[in-house]
């Protein structure tokens, strides 16, 4: 689809980020989302199409003036898959007060916004703010101690043979993983085994992003029936790798910091910008289960100043870290006494695909 369809057949443009928070400054940016819905070609041929998310800013809207760089507008389909799944930046799309663009299709969608509540917001909430706190964790570990070279293979004892790749490191994990989860799938029933096997945790997941343990390596040369010069080598490869990955990571950081965050970054020690969304993350979350209600604003939540304090630098890092330990635990306890359901009913949201398609028309 070309621009001109997309934005004709757009149904809702809102104002998000930090200007749509009530949080923002002089300086804040105009990021803009929205939905729309596709063509006749996308629904029964073979083409595809996701979102729109490039050319505002070099080709300006005829439709849209206002939309700016950082705009992304869902294709109806793709925006549902990710509310049923309640991504945090796709659900609030549906609770804004006003809208800078809303047709009457639109209006449709939005008005079965509680359809797409459930308790899996738990996840999703803690999920994206335990993004950023980790991101202001790597930021503050490079302020105070900044990688001072590339690593070298030889570091890490890897001389006589040459490290394992990422990919063949993410092989053997995902077949582990598979080793382990059909290791303990027919075990004798318990209440601790069930919990673990039916939380919504991605254990794939994990397995990539840590090295394994040393107390992990005999357990593991057992189950993969591998050698354990094998399992040194992978577990070396994995910690060489991680640091190669950090080290790179720290020098994009480097060199696209925006300079006035830098600023605010080096004089408080940690990224104020990130900690700020961290905890709007969690208390909306808290708010969501509790109240099956998503206040956007923050200023109508009572706590955009508190919020716009800790985005200018007024709370330390440790103050800041126990705000996030204080809200982890509220958001357990909030999903505990929730009577929001387990999931989404997703035939419910095919229907409403449907319906919505039909009344928009080809």
């Amino acid at each position: 689809m070309n621009r001109e369809d997309i934005e004709n057949r757009t149904v809702l443009i809102a104002l998000t980020g930090s200007r749509g928070y009530g949080l923002e400054t002089a300086t804040s940016d105009y990021d803009y989302r929205g939905i729309f819905i596709a063509t006749k070609p996308y629904y029964l041929g073979l083409s595809h199409i996701e979102q729109q998310d490039k050319g505002w800013d070099t080709t300006p809207s005829q439709t849209f003036p206002y939309l700016a760089k950082d705009t992304c507008i869902y294709e109806l389909r793709k925006f549902l898959k990710l509310a049923i799944d309640n991504n945090p930046n796709i659900l609030e799309l549906f609770w804004f007060k006003d809208y800078v663009h809303l047709t009457e299709v639109g209006k449709i969608l939005q008005q079965h916004r509680q359809l797409f509540l459930s308790k899996r917001i738990k996840q999703t909430y803690s999920g994206y703010g335990y993004a950023q706190i980790k991101k202001l964790e790597s930021h503050r570990r490079w302020l105070l101690n900044p990688p001072q070279h590339q690593p070298t293979a030889a570091e890490f004892g890897l001389v006589e043979k040459p490290p394992l790749n990422v990919s063949q490191i993410n092989s053997f994990l995902e077949y582990l993983y598979l080793l382990v989860r059909d290791r303990i799938e027919y075990l004798e029933p318990a209440k601790a085994l069930y919990n673990l096997l039916t939380a919504e945790i991605d254990y794939k997941g994990i397995l990539k992003q840590h090295s394994l343990p040393d107390e992990a390596l005999e357990t593991t040369q057992k189950l993969a029936n591998c050698s354990e010069e094998f399992l040194q080598m992978l577990q070396k490869s994995q910690q060489y790798q991680r640091r190669i990955r950090e080290y790179k990571n720290y020098q994009s950081w480097k060199k696209n910091r925006n300079p006035e965050r830098a600023k605010m970054e080096a004089k408080v020690g940690y990224d104020c910008k990130f900690a700020m969304q961290a905890i709007r993350l969690l208390k909306t979350g808290i708010e969501v289960l509790k109240t099956q209600n998503l206040i956007v604003d923050r200023r109508e939540a009572g706590d955009a100043e508190e919020l716009l304090a800790i985005k200018k630098g007024q709370y330390s890092y440790n103050e800041v870290i126990q705000m996030a330990k204080q809200l982890y635990q509220q958001l357990d306890e909030a999903e505990t006494v929730s009577t929001l359901p387990k999931s989404v009913d997703e035939s419910i949201v095919n229907q409403l695909c449907m319906d919505l398609v039909s009344q928009q028309g080809f």
